[in-house]
């Protein structure tokens, strides 16, 4: 068994050899994010501690095992962490940055939507999916809003609209 890094954010991880977190009582926040370069991943970390300092609790795929081997049951694994997270969150918190949302937060935003979880967007990008839609209208329209910044994300977290 392994612990996963998290801050304080689970109530506990799934005991079946994925790791245990001890949690916190704060809002529970999944960062969904793509993480497959080193710009992402910076971008990704500087979010989640600007939320941290607001006083949230962040959970984000980075921070816990990447793929070693390839197998499928290390992928299941995986999986199953992600989706686990995301069950235990208060909220959704999305990173769509980029003509069209990355194919990992598209899943990890209709899951969400599926289990009833708030989305809150968070577009830095100027471009857009079309003229019409910042992004495709399926996932524009499953969220309570798109902001530009996370100070906005934060004042939308605590306005009540989640």
């Amino acid at each position: 068994m392994f612990i996963v890094r998290a801050h304080a954010f689970m109530h506990a991880y799934l005991l079946l050899g994925l790791g245990i977190v001890i949690g916190g009582g704060l809002m529970e926040i999944f960062l969904a994010a793509p993480l497959f370069n080193e710009s992402e991943r910076e971008f990704n970390e500087k979010v989640a501690e600007d939320l941290r300092e607001g006083g949230f609790d962040v959970w984000m795929a980075q921070e816990a095992p990447f793929i070693k081997e390839g197998s499928h049951e290390e992928k299941k694994k995986i999986y199953e962490k992600d989706v686990f997270a995301l069950k235990g969150s208060d909220v959704v918190v999305a990173v769509l940055d980029g003509v069209e949302v990355d194919s990992g937060v598209a899943f990890e935003m209709g899951f969400a939507n599926a289990l009833g979880k708030p989305i809150i967007g968070l577009k830095t990008d100027y471009r857009t999916f079309s003229h019409m839609e910042e992004v495709n209208l399926m996932l524009e329209v499953s969220m309570r809003n798109i902001c530009e910044t996370v100070d906005e994300v934060m004042s939308t977290l605590k306005s009540g609209l989640v």
